[in-house]
């Protein structure tokens, strides 16, 4: 990836990771001046923070046990995610970022 593109959404990625205010901040900071960077982890917050409700409505059916293993899961997925964008990397989470990437495709 070229280290222009990087540096100018290295803000923007690192900001999209703070929960729903900060994708949304960054979303509308992409939105002016489309950043290939910015929004490889925009798709990837959006997938987790997607991901997080579905693992918080499913504590009532999977019990509390399970619910907060997969919520630990989550929570290492993100900073997975954060991690990369610091790091200045397209580095997709673990088993979901694919899907993230493509599902999301339409944004950025």
């Amino acid at each position: 990836m070229e280290n222009q593109t990087v540096n100018e959404g290295k803000t923007m990625a690192i900001i999209s990771y703070f929960w729903w205010i900060g994708l949304i901040i960054a979303f509308i900071m992409n939105n002016s001046k489309k950043n290939t960077f910015a929004s490889f982890h925009i798709r990837q917050m959006l997938g987790l923070l997607l991901l997080n409700v579905a693992v918080s409505l499913s504590y009532k059916f999977l019990g509390s046990s399970i619910g907060m293993i997969l919520g630990l899961g989550t929570f290492v997925l993100w900073v997975i995610g954060l991690i990369g964008a610091f790091q200045g990397e397209e580095k997709r989470i673990p088993l979901l970022g694919d899907m993230f990437q493509d599902w999301f495709k339409s944004i950025g």
